[in-house]
């Protein structure tokens, strides 16, 4: 047994006969996992692989290359681009934001033409870690701390997709020490190396410098507080959602009736399904203060407003 099969038990909750998508950058990661699969009997994987148009003539080998593994393991591909400034201009978003939004909407859109709702990624414990930091450092809740699980379901326009991670317990010095034993050929993102974005900075200066300050290794510790956040934030999300009803009103003598944790989840969950964009600590707790009875009315952006009448909360 391979020690990555070791690390996780996932695979055998998926079955090899069935299809899947796998995403395949053609870094170290993916290629991981893709090798894992393939090794472990997985015989009908669709490879995506979307061109983001980052980095010019490198982005276009990165494709050429991902052609190639698919004929190699003789697996399905599917290949798109998207030029991912011009969404990050349109939209007024980071690039890594505006990256991920068209990474997750190429996913649904083959997840629906394949009729294959299932996908892994090869997110691993390291960018764990580093997500769990990002979120503290921008002030997250509990729900942003949480992070990444190993098994979600997200919805992406009107396509429900089941994620799957594998590789969320295994360390990037693990992946290297595979890659080496396998042999496997990848591609390196020399952006990596660009200290610009906070994650960067955070894998290559901070961590090591927090490590090296206090003496010890703070990654095993900063990814068990972020798998316990997940937790409960599952359980938190599921008690929310029997709380604020999927309609178009909050009744205000329930939602007093909550915890204080759980009074910000059903907010939040509410808030949601209303379509409310850029929810953060500070709109949810507007909207909390709705339920001291000498507020009535609170306002959100875009000249919307949230009122307190009849006993329940809603929006105008």
């Amino acid at each position: 047994m391979d020690w990555i099969q070791t690390k996780t038990i996932l695979f055998r909750r998926f079955s090899p006969d069935a299809r899947h998508l796998i995403g395949v950058s053609g870094g170290r990661d993916s290629v991981t996992l893709l090798h894992q699969l393939v090794h472990v009997g997985y015989k009908k994987l669709i490879i995506c692989h979307l061109n983001h148009e980052l980095r010019g003539r490198s982005s276009n080998a990165d494709a050429r290359f991902v052609e190639k593994l698919a004929a190699k393991y003789d697996v399905d591909l599917e290949i798109e681009s998207a030029d991912v400034r011009a969404i990050a201009r349109k939209k007024k978003m980071s690039i890594e934001t505006a990256a991920r939004e068209a990474r997750y909407k190429f996913f649904a859109k083959i997840a629906k033409q394949r009729r294959c709702h299932t996908i892994f990624l090869a997110h691993h414990a390291d960018d764990l870690v580093e997500k769990f930091l990002i979120n503290l450092f921008l002030g997250a809740v509990l729900a942003g701390l949480a992070a990444m699980r190993e098994i979600s379901i997200r919805r992406i326009d009107n396509v429900d997709i089941t994620i799957v991670r594998p590789l969320l317990g295994v360390w990037r010095d693990e992946i290297d020490r595979y890659v080496r034993k396998y042999r496997l050929k990848f591609r390196e993102d020399a952006s990596n190396k660009n200290l610009t974005p906070l994650r960067n900075r955070l894998r290559r200066r901070i961590i090591p410098y927090l490590e090296k300050t206090l003496g010890r290794k703070i990654r095993t510790s900063i990814w068990r507080a972020a798998t316990i956040a997940a937790e409960e934030k599952a359980w938190i999300e599921g008690m929310a959602a029997r709380s604020a009803a999927r309609n178009q009103h909050l009744a205000v003598k329930k939602l007093r009736g909550l915890a204080t944790a759980l009074q910000r989840r059903a907010i939040l969950t509410w808030l949601r399904e209303q379509k409310i964009a850029d929810i953060g600590f500070e709109v949810i707790e507007r909207v909390r203060s709705l339920l001291d009875p000498k507020i009535a009315k609170i306002n959100l952006s875009k000249d919307r407003h949230v009122r307190r009448r009849a006993g329940k909360i809603f929006i105008e």
